[in-house]
């Protein structure tokens, strides 16, 4: 069986799908591996190292002739016109976003699946990006916010005074939010941490974080680990804490994504207005929206005296590390789909279930079909 690993187009993304210590193992499966051309230069692997871990390294046309494509992002619809028909293809989808891609995955009988679908299953953790990815995130939205920050973050005693540490907020305590806590708290700043979801007081609490709890929260609907339904009443709740606590925050980074919707606001104008001068934000959910009302996505903005970070890829800010693991993720489920010798489907078998979108012409994920048929 070929697969064919194809060059990022997205303006600002450096990850790579496969990883050449990765293609070592395909190849070592009996799959024969082809790269695109410099597919591998924004995450510092040569198209040397490729070939030395037994890949074939292409042009575009040489890629396209493998049975299983795969990406780190959602395939464009001029790649999807140049994949063979009955051909097969791995990415982060969020199908439900790109009914238009669908569509031309359809005409051809692509079969597609979602690395963003993996469901948050134990037997399933190898090969969930979105942790993996987010991990990530959350350590370098703290490094890049102490970055823009104009004061340090731990408590230092000088002979010519005490300097108090930094006071950092974090909305949300998913895998980003808790490594943004562990980093905050290794570099010394005092953390405080706001989740919609009661469960997360125990993690956050062990990596030394305080707990911001929201009268009411017990109500909130999770699924899959993300905040399904959350109330108008709720967040109005959780607006009038936050506001007595992000007067005194010198860096804020917001986390909270509602999985198949916008990204709630819980950071608003007079929010912002309300913050110390030289305050940042990092806001880690510009991409579906932002919850900060400020935000600019891929910008980083000064507004009333405080600095707002849009940042939508922070994984591709440490393409190196990002692309070791997402290629170990994308590998994962390969092998779990597939063989050397092609595809060997149980469609009820819930790994399998959760990241097959399109099959035979069709839409057949639930969630996806639930959402576009709204």
């Amino acid at each position: 069986m070929k697969i064919g690993v194809l060059k990022e187009t997205k303006e600002g993304e450096h990850r790579v799908a496969l990883s050449p210590d990765v293609i070592k193992q395909l190849i070592k499966k009996e799959f024969s591996v082809t790269v695109e051309q410099d597919a591998g230069m924004g995450s510092n692997f040569s198209n040397e190292d490729y070939m030395a871990a037994g890949a074939a390294v292409g042009n575009t046309q040489e890629v396209f002739s493998a049975e299983i494509l795969l990406k780190v992002n959602l395939f464009t619809k001029e790649e999807v016109v140049q994949m063979k028909n009955g051909s097969a293809c791995i990415s982060i989808m969020y199908a439900y976003n790109h009914p238009e891609i669908l569509d031309e995955m359809n005409k051809k009988s692509i079969m597609s699946f979602s690395m963003d679908a993996v469901p948050r299953i134990s037997r399933a953790q190898k090969m969930d990006c979105l942790s993996s990815q987010a991990n990530l995130a959350g350590y370098k939205s703290v490094i890049l916010g102490a970055n823009y920050l104009e004061k340090i973050f731990p408590l230092m005693m000088t002979a010519s005074g005490t300097i108090t540490p930094a006071k950092v907020l974090i909305f949300g305590a998913g895998v980003a939010g808790l490594q943004a806590i562990a980093t905050a708290k290794r570099l010394g700043a005092v953390v405080e941490v706001s989740d919609v979801r009661p469960e997360t007081k125990e993690q956050v609490e062990s990596l030394g974080g305080r707990f911001l709890t929201v009268e009411g929260a017990g109500d909130v609907k999770v699924e899959g680990g993300y905040a399904a339904e959350v109330s108008a009443e709720f967040l109005q709740k959780q607006k009038e804490l936050i506001q007595t606590k992000i007067k005194d925050s010198d860096l804020v980074i917001t986390t909270a994504l509602v999985m198949g919707k916008k990204s709630p606001i819980l950071v608003t104008e007079d929010m912002v207005r309300s913050m110390k001068k030289g305050a940042v934000i990092v806001d880690m959910a510009v991409e579906s929206g932002g919850n900060c009302e400020l935000s600019e996505k891929d910008q980083t903005v000064r507004k009333h005296g405080v600095t707002i970070i849009g940042e939508s890829n922070l994984p591709s800010l440490m393409s190196t590390n990002a692309s070791q693991l997402y290629a170990t993720n994308i590998s994962t489920l390969l092998l779990h789909l597939a063989t050397k010798d092609g595809f060997n489907l149980d469609r009820e078998e819930e790994i399998t279930k959760g990241v097959l979108i399109t099959y035979e012409g069709q839409v057949v994920h639930e969630f996806t079909n639930k959402i576009l048929n709204k």
